[in-house]
């Protein structure tokens, strides 16, 4: 097998907005999703971040730690600033054997902000891309010497977003610096998923799938809600419920001989999209697409 099936609690619980999911336990969450038939999970808030407490209680559920996600904030810190308030995380993907680490550089965002349209991201100071390239390169060199490679997480509502970001951040970037495809934020930016996936596989080292209800897409641009509201009124599924062509996605990935985890990370109001029913059908399709274009 060269790639594994994995899931984001996001299905269950929500980091950026806690409120969705709040009552529902970890337990619930790893249950369910092994249930599903997934063999990992990402970090989530619910998560204790000892690798003594977590790795026997992931082991009782024979699930994998995948990565968990990191607010990077190298625009305004140090390298020598980075690499000392990643040091917590950092160990505790190491020893739970999770070799990827998903980073975003949170600068100025805007998604965590219900109040603010997720148009109104901060863009990208132009004249700073070769500068941080180099930072964010030599944080990745050191990451790696420790035995976990950076994959960049371009997200909505921060100041890498689109595919000329995406564009602009590999080009002033090293090998180092793997690139996180998330099939849902770029259709959401508006770039094409297989497009992205084409021009950049040989730096795809992690994958999130999440789909894209497309009547509801152009019902928030229309409407200029903020990321989380588009959230909630349901912008995000798993895949094979939306619109992004996975079928053309896992082809370019199988042509690049892609290794690595293929993580549902779909966002809903587990109130309305239940959790246990939304993560099988996820598990399902991935399962199915993954093993029609031969990743299985």
């Amino acid at each position: 097998m060269t790639v594994k099936l994995g899931i984001n609690p996001l299905t269950w619980t929500n980091d950026d907005l806690p409120s969705l999911g709040a009552e529902t336990p970890l337990e619930t969450c790893l249950t369910e999703g092994r249930q599903a038939g997934f063999e990992g999970f990402e970090l989530g808030n619910k998560f204790p971040r000892e690798a003594a407490v977590l790795g026997p209680i992931l082991a009782a559920h024979d699930l994998n730690l995948v990565s968990g996600w990191y607010s990077c904030e190298l625009l305004t810190r140090t390298v020598e600033e980075e690499i000392e308030a990643v040091q917590d995380h950092l160990v505790l993907l190491r020893e739970l054997g999770a070799n990827v680490m998903v980073l975003c550089e949170v600068t100025g965002c805007v998604h965590g902000d219900q109040r603010t349209p997720v148009y109104q991201r901060p863009l990208f100071p132009a004249e700073r891309w070769e500068e941080y390239g180099e930072k964010l390169t030599a944080f990745a060199r050191y990451t790696l010497s420790q035995g976990v490679q950076i994959a960049y997480h371009h997200h909505m509502g921060t100041v890498i977003e689109s595919a000329s970001d995406i564009d602009n951040l590999m080009e002033h970037t090293g090998p180092e610096v793997g690139l996180l495809l998330d099939t849902g934020h770029l259709t959401f930016s508006g770039a094409d998923p297989v497009a992205v996936a084409d021009r950049w596989a040989h730096r795809i080292n992690h994958v999130h799938c999440k789909d894209v209800r497309k009547d509801v897409l152009a019902d928030v641009k229309n409407r200029k809600t903020s990321f989380l509201d588009a959230v909630l009124a349901g912008v995000y599924t798993v895949p094979g419920d939306g619109c992004v062509n996975y079928p053309a996605v896992f082809e370019v990935l199988k042509a690049s001989n892609y290794e690595g985890w293929l993580v549902v990370e779909a966002e809903q109001d587990p109130s309305i999209a239940h959790p246990l029913t939304y993560a099988t059908l996820g598990y399902n399709n991935l399962h199915r697409f993954a093993k029609e274009a031969g990743l299985l």
